[in-house]
């Protein structure tokens, strides 16, 4: 699949929408992945007439490189770590140490939820679960959250994200129903050189979309 280039997230989701629309989704709930997630997710969520809510998950760097994802924790009743096994005993590192790390995240994501105003989350069972994103690089956050919504029994799983490398593609494809992806390129290097503007999205800004937005679904989830 030819690289490509988008606007910005808005148009990103856009695009997205026009196709979920047409898959006729039962009950479907979408899950962004705050901060980037929340403008591409906000139109698919309006084009489905779904309800739209957070997916608080936070990766877990490597000390002294915490870009190179060892773990994520995403939280809920039953907070739900997901660790590279294979970074284990790597620099020193010991479950104990992720354990830690993860504690940390978690109180972090805390202090996140009552910035944005979040509220007890929409369930997910029974529903399909359309999670977004602003695009994928190695999928560390997203497989925490697609191990997280299996436990709380969502019926479907559908991944949908504007830009990922090949290898990551496939390996999500494995992991959930449907993966819906605009843009697959070969040479990958990093999410933000594939939009015009990637400005980044403040807490003010989730905090405006969510307030906007959740008011209109639950309405019509209700009618």
């Amino acid at each position: 699949m030819a690289s490509r280039t988008f606007i910005d997230r808005a148009e990103a989701g856009d695009e997205l929408a026009k196709i979920l629309v047409g898959e006729a989704y039962e009950n479907p709930l979408v899950l962004a992945l705050p901060r980037g997630g929340l403008p591409v997710a906000v139109p698919i969520a309006r084009a489905l007439k779904a309800p739209l809510d957070l997916v608080m998950v936070k990766k877990i760097g490597m000390p002294g490189n915490p870009e190179f994802a060892i773990a994520a924790i995403v939280d809920g009743e039953k907070p739900h770590l997901v660790i590279n096994e294979g970074v284990l005993g790597f620099g020193g590192i010991t479950r104990a140490d992720i354990d830690k790390m993860a504690d940390e995240k978690l109180a972090e994501i805390e202090r996140r939820k009552a910035t944005y105003g979040a509220g007890e989350p929409i369930s997910a069972e029974g529903r399909t679960a359309i999670l977004v994103d602003d695009g994928i690089a190695t999928g560390a956050s997203i497989k925490a959250a697609i191990e997280a919504l299996k436990s709380r029994n969502a019926a479907k799983i559908v991944v949908a994200i504007p830009v990922a490398p090949p290898t990551t593609v496939r390996d999500l494809s494995a992991k959930v129903d449907e993966v819906i992806c605009l843009s697959q390129p070969e040479s990958f290097f990093a999410v933000g050189a594939h939009y015009s503007d990637f400005r980044q999205v403040s807490d003010d800004d989730v905090k405006a979309m969510m307030k906007e937005f959740r008011q209109v679904p639950k309405a019509a989830d209700q009618a």
